[in-house]
């Protein structure tokens, strides 16, 4: 196994502190060592000062615009390597340790190496004119490179668009960029051997738990709940890291100190996704709260394909690969994607402390503006997800309403049920987000509903009740007149897609076209 150092480090002085050792990763076809440096120093900030790779590039330095999008790879439990798409500039660079780092020099020397100058992605960016400055080309050759390695022929257009979605830059359109993703497909076939790489990661494999020691943090990523638990109660202010999709612009825009840090990413237990049949008439989903959002949002799609639409405008690719379902509800935003449709789940939350295991609804979770009611040294260890019966007995929506339709912030979120005795409400629970402090649902306007028969006028009395039930504030993504407004409209929409008679087909009431279900092993 070759090696690269690329830091020294200090003698960890702690007698009773864990045995410290390099991150250790492989990068350019070797295992790179780094040591010394920051926990907080981001993987782009690695690669551009440290590594000299300055093809990857910093854009907004918050996981949006795609200019630093990377590919990392690591082995499953079956030892195939399984690569995806992520934000280089708000990973942190000990996240990377025991994995892979692919980037667009990488793809360059793919090229170079089958004789040819350009890789096909980096060739059909070239002959459709998918580039004016280039800044952002990098960014675009990589997510290109991880639909190509994936799929041996081109995507439908609207899939290889959501392939994309987290790549923001478009100064010469969309459609350049979209041809050149066609149209790679046209030369021959250049996959990489992933052979090498796989050895170098079973190599890996068999390092230690990674201590990092920084200047003046340590940084912990244990690899079973156990670990976790005990690490969690030595260390109860310690910041717990899971994707760093949020945390990541704590250190980027917030120049936050983070402590000590204990990273989720290595608790296999916690990425685990099983569908049960206990307590719900269809069975219940238990996600792992390490389960990335892709993958919890993918097993909750293919449960309720209702909630594909939101599942692709969940973020970008990259974010969804790298952050976590626990992580977007542990951080409590009030307008995260996931609260209001696993409030109108039911969903409950298992938290653990030490050996004890409680379990939580969610609607009791939060407290209150960005707190919550873990205990110290509790974590969130999985979400059980009760899945609905099938319509028209139970009918499930789910909303999203942002400036941009891919990779937005939420201006509103709705998750709204209903179960139904024939035409009569029997129950119900509606979620929402960006309408209060935090995401919650309404219980007036759930009032309004239940006991009555699902038409106009219910209707009506539920958004009047609705109005009751939220006060929103005014900010940057829409004044709080209409956010009311919108989510009457959007209580409409669910009547007139859900009523008993004539309801609106998906085609009325969407402006992209229907897409078809989500298949295992489909486009990232």
């Amino acid at each position: 196994m070759s090696t690269v150092s690329l830091a020294s480090q200090a003698p960890d002085t702690d007698p009773g502190a864990p045995p410290c050792r390099p991150i250790r990763f492989v990068h350019r076809g070797q295992v790179q060592e780094v040591a010394g440096l920051p926990p907080t120093t981001t993987v782009l900030q690695w690669l551009r000062e440290h590594a000299r790779c300055s093809g990857t590039k910093e854009g907004c330095a918050e996981g949006d615009c795609g200019a630093c999008t990377v590919v990392v790879g690591a082995l499953d439990a079956q030892g195939v390597l399984q690569r995806h798409t992520v934000n280089a500039c708000i990973q942190l660079l000990p996240m990377l340790d025991g994995k892979a780092l692919f980037t667009v020099e990488d793809v360059t020397a793919q090229g170079v190496a089958q004789g040819v100058a350009l890789h096909p992605c980096q060739q059909a960016l070239v002959d459709c004119h998918g580039s004016q400055c280039g800044f952002c080309t990098p960014g675009f050759v990589m997510s290109l490179w991880q639909v190509y390695e994936r799929h041996a022929t081109p995507l439908p257009r609207i899939e290889l668009a959501e392939a994309l979605a987290g790549n923001l830059c478009r100064c010469t359109g969309y459609r350049p960029i979209l041809d050149a993703g066609e149209r790679m497909h046209d030369a021959p076939r250049q996959t990489l051997d992933t052979a090498p790489t796989v050895a170098l990661l079973q190599g890996l494999a068999a390092q230690p738990p990674l201590h990092h020691a920084g200047p003046s943090q340590h940084f912990h990523a244990p690899r079973t709940l156990a670990e976790l638990a005990a690490l969690r109660l030595a260390l109860p202010e310690a910041t717990l890291l899971a994707g760093a999709t949020d945390i990541g612009l704590w250190v980027t825009k917030q120049f936050r100190p983070l402590g000590d840090i204990v990273h989720l990413g290595r608790v296999a237990e916690l990425q685990a996704i099983t569908r049960t049949s206990d307590g719900s008439p269809d069975g219940t989903l238990l996600i792992g709260a390490g389960a990335s959002l892709e993958a919890a949002w993918q097993a909750l799609s293919m449960a309720m394909p209702e909630l594909r639409e939101l599942w692709k405008r969940f973020a970008s690719p990259p974010v969804r690969h790298a952050g976590t379902l626990g992580g977007n509800l542990a951080n409590g935003s009030p307008i995260g994607d996931s609260a209001p449709v696993l409030l109108a789940l039911d969903a409950r939350l298992l938290l653990r402390r030490g050996a004890r295991l409680r379990e939580l609804p969610l609607s009791a979770f939060y407290l209150g503006h960005m707190r919550n009611a873990l205990e110290a040294g509790e974590f969130l260890q999985a979400i059980r997800v009760p899945l609905p019966a099938p319509a028209p007995r139970e009918v499930l929506r789910a909303y999203k309403v942002s400036k941009r339709r891919d990779s937005d912030i939420a201006t509103l979120c709705a998750g709204l049920w209903l179960r139904l005795e024939g035409e009569t409400i029997t129950a119900a629970r509606l979620g929402w987000g960006g309408m209060a402090a935090t995401a919650c649902r309404a219980p007036q306007a759930e009032a309004a509903l239940v006991g009555q028969p699902w038409n106009e006028a219910t209707l009506r009395r539920a958004q009047a009740a609705l109005a009751l039930d939220f006060h929103p504030i005014d900010d940057l993504r829409a004044s709080a007149a209409y956010r009311r407004q919108a989510a009457a409209g959007l209580l409409e929409r669910f009547w007139l897609e859900t009523r008993a008679q004539q309801p609106l087909p998906p085609e009325q009431v969407q402006v992209w076209p229907a897409r078809p279900s989500a298949a295992p092993g489909g486009p990232p």
